[in-house]
């Protein structure tokens, strides 16, 4: 990290922690000992930063008595509106809770501090906002931090992983060496789009089902974006392919006022029916997280082609039916 970073670092680790020890600040940083003492001394005289060295409780903390003495105590940064630091507040809250409790929260929190004390409602803009904005995560997966972190880590420095993977369909465990080429987002949950080194091929990996991950000092096999498009990116949701099918799918007048104005792939196809239905093509790869979403629209979706798409539907519909009713699939 740079400097600035490390002032902002610093800054969060002593007011989060209210005392931070030398060894703490030097590896928390990754700095030699000489460059967090050039940190210091530079908070403290260029940004008036009253960090103070506690001799009795063995570490650094910040002295509230002479907050007021001399300049204020700034770090370096841009300055913005009141809308802009809102807006900028708001975000935050939302990146904060784009995952299960809140994991992005630790790397933002500084921008949080620091937008509220520009905005000078320390008190009360953050809370206000937690207030005044509801995130609903429907789906989301537990997720181990350091594991988000590394992956990163490598993704950004163009390293390679060693991951240990548990694959939930097949219930298997393996270990892999991957590199990374590109973080996904989608349905609440996280992923990572990876050449993998075992199979020898592009390849998609949920970043929960990561039990344990090491950063490889060893360059990434870069591929083309427009390579892991074609290979993971086409098909409908997160099961991408190359040999692609399309789904026309009916939906009923009333269900057709919703689903006209929903994204369900960037290469979507729409339009109106003369009976006000709802005709949406769209293209797929693997049928299994379609089938799932088609289902969910019951009677008011009709499968219009594919006749395979159609068939796995019907049998999906059947095996649900038999499950609840107690009889045979058929």
């Amino acid at each position: 990290m740079n400097r600035t970073e490390r002032f902002y670092k610093i800054d969060q680790l002593i007011n989060e922690r209210r005392l931070v020890s030398f060894g703490q600040l030097q590896e928390a940083l990754e700095v030699s000992r000489a460059t967090l003492k050039r940190d210091l001394e530079y908070m403290r005289n260029r940004l008036n930063a009253p960090i103070v060295w506690d001799r009795e409780a063995g570490g650094y903390r910040f002295e509230t008595l002479s907050a007021s003495v001399g300049g204020q105590y700034e770090l370096p940064g841009l300055w913005f509106s009141s809308q802009e630091i809102h807006a900028l507040l708001t975000m935050q809250h939302l990146l904060a809770n784009l995952d299960q409790g809140g994991m992005l929260a630790p790397h933002v929190q500084p921008l949080m501090a620091r937008l509220n004390g520009l905005l000078g409602t320390a008190d009360n803009a953050a809370e206000e906002i937690r207030q005044r904005v509801l995130i609903v995560g429907i789906g989301k997966r537990a997720m181990k931090l350091t594991h988000f972190e590394k992956v990163g880590s490598a993704l950004l420095r163009r390293k390679r992983l060693h991951i240990h993977y548990y694959a939930r369909g097949k219930a298997e465990l393996s270990v892999r060496e991957v590199s990374p080429q590109r973080i996904v987002h989608y349905r609440e949950n996280w992923y990572l789009d990876a050449w993998c080194h075992l199979r020898r091929e592009l390849r998609n990996f949920a970043i929960d089902s990561i039990q344990r991950a090491e950063v490889i000092e060893k360059p990434a096999r870069e591929v083309s974006n427009r390579t892991v498009d074609a290979v993971l990116g086409p098909g409908y949701g997160i099961f991408g392919g190359r040999a692609l099918h399309w789904a026309t799918l009916r939906f009923s007048p009333t269900r057709a006022r919703w689903v006209a104005a929903e994204f369900w792939h960037p290469k979507q196809k729409g339009r109106f029916a003369e009976d006000g239905s709802y005709l949406l093509e769209i293209p797929y790869a693997d049928p299994r997280e379609l089938v799932m979403d088609i289902l969910k629209y019951g009677p008011e979706c009709e499968v219009m082609a594919p006749e395979s798409l159609r068939e796995t539907v019907a049998l999906a519909l059947n095996a649900a039916l038999a499950h609840y009713s107690g009889a045979p699939v058929a």
